[in-house]
């Protein structure tokens, strides 16, 4: 017999279960919804500052994040986002978009119209619950990030990122044995925490002098997760996951 291979909508699925429950019809009625999946290249924008919004993107591979640029092209990142994430799940009652979605790397993306993001949370109150708290969730990412910009020393911001990058990968079963993807360039890392490059480059050579972390070919290795935690005062309250294994 041929194994049944998973839905297209299984990242989705996977990501609403890390942080809540659902039932098998929640799990079927997400499953019938109509998407459209397109393979998108690396640094490509799939929603812009100032479009007009008529459909959510569920990132099913790959990565993306979320930006805007200022004056004299300078850039800041507000969010990094894996499989399984809706980074655009305001647009269903905010369509006119204030930042850019992009692709960090090449990425597979499912387009689900938000007509019918509006008739399934109507007719499945847990469902619209579900996403209502992701929403919450990434609030709550968005109040630990301020903190992090406003007050968290140049090695502690670093290191607060790295946690919160394994745990949601780990969550949703894309890091294991506190490795993960990080496929981030340091220029990345610069615009999503206010330093230069340079300030990154010096961090990250403090990190692996003190044995934290390895960091080659886009892996993230925590050899001392312990300690990372310490030196960050994480805590990963603010992530809401139904299950913490990392430890």
């Amino acid at each position: 017999m041929a194994a049944k291979l998973p839905h297209a909508l299984y990242p989705l699925i996977r990501k609403l279960e890390s942080v809540t429950r659902l039932s098998d019809e929640e799990r079927q009625a997400i499953e019938s919804l109509p998407v459209r999946v397109r393979t998108l290249p690396a640094k490509q924008d799939i929603v812009r500052d100032g479009d007009r919004a008529t459909q959510c993107c569920v990132i099913l591979e790959g990565w993306a994040y979320r930006y805007k640029f200022l004056a004299e092209g300078r850039r800041q990142i507000f969010s990094f986002h894996i499989a399984g994430d809706i980074p655009d799940l305001q647009s269903m009652h905010i369509p006119l978009m204030d930042h850019t979605l992009g692709t960090m790397t090449q990425a597979i993306v499912a387009f689900i119209p938000h007509e019918n993001l509006h008739d399934i949370t109507a007719r499945f109150p847990a469902i619209a619950a579900a996403l209502w708290r992701d929403t919450l969730i990434d609030a709550a990412l968005f109040r630990e990030w301020l903190i992090s910009m406003g007050r968290r020393p140049a090695f502690e911001h670093l290191a607060h990122l790295f946690c919160e990058l394994y745990l949601k990968q780990e969550a949703v079963g894309l890091a294991g044995d506190h490795r993960c993807p990080l496929p981030i360039t340091q220029i990345d890392l610069a615009d999503a925490t206010g330093m230069t490059s340079v300030h990154i480059n010096r961090v990250l050579k403090e990190m692996r002098g003190r044995g934290l972390i390895t960091l080659h070919r886009q892996t993230l290795v925590v050899k001392a997760w312990d300690e990372l935690v310490r030196a960050s005062e994480f805590d990963a309250t603010y992530l809401h996951l139904q299950k913490r294994t990392a430890g």
